[in-house]
């Protein structure tokens, strides 16, 4: 009535010898994720820079470029082209959030510069998008 099944099952490779497909350690996902996380607001960074360019998000961008390069190996992130089109509030509460979340995979990976640069970020688009929304 059933056919017997010819194939492997996949839970019995499972227990087998280890596969041929390279794994990464939890640190290097981490450092991924991280980087991304930092790529992602310096995108956000630079298009706050053409809105309201200031000497504070040209330092910011280049630390976090300067992070983003030592996470990947010194590869240099792509960088937003400078386009004034969006909100500034919406902005800094998506830096703000980005930020956010680069600090919580800082501090899980214990890498205390990148963690420091995003608590301040935090602080910085906190601050601006007070007085945008002040104002």
């Amino acid at each position: 009535m059933y056919e017997p099944i010819r194939t492997k099952s996949v839970h019995s490779t499972m227990a087998g010898p280890p596969s041929d497909f390279p794994h990464r350690t939890r640190e290097e996902e981490l450092d991924i994720q991280l980087a991304g996380h930092l790529a992602a607001l310096l995108a956000v960074t630079d298009e706050l820079r053409a809105l309201t360019p200031s000497t504070d998000l040209d330092a910011a961008a280049t630390r976090l470029a300067e992070q983003v390069a030592r996470l990947r190996d010194g590869r240099t992130p792509v960088r937003a082209s400078l386009t004034a089109a969006s909100e500034p509030t919406a902005l800094h509460e998506r830096a703000h959030a980005l930020a956010g979340r680069a600090l919580v995979v800082a501090a899980s990976r214990a890498d205390t510069a990148a963690a420091i640069l995003a608590a301040e970020r935090m602080d910085a688009h906190a601050a601006a998008t007070e007085l945008t929304t002040a104002g």
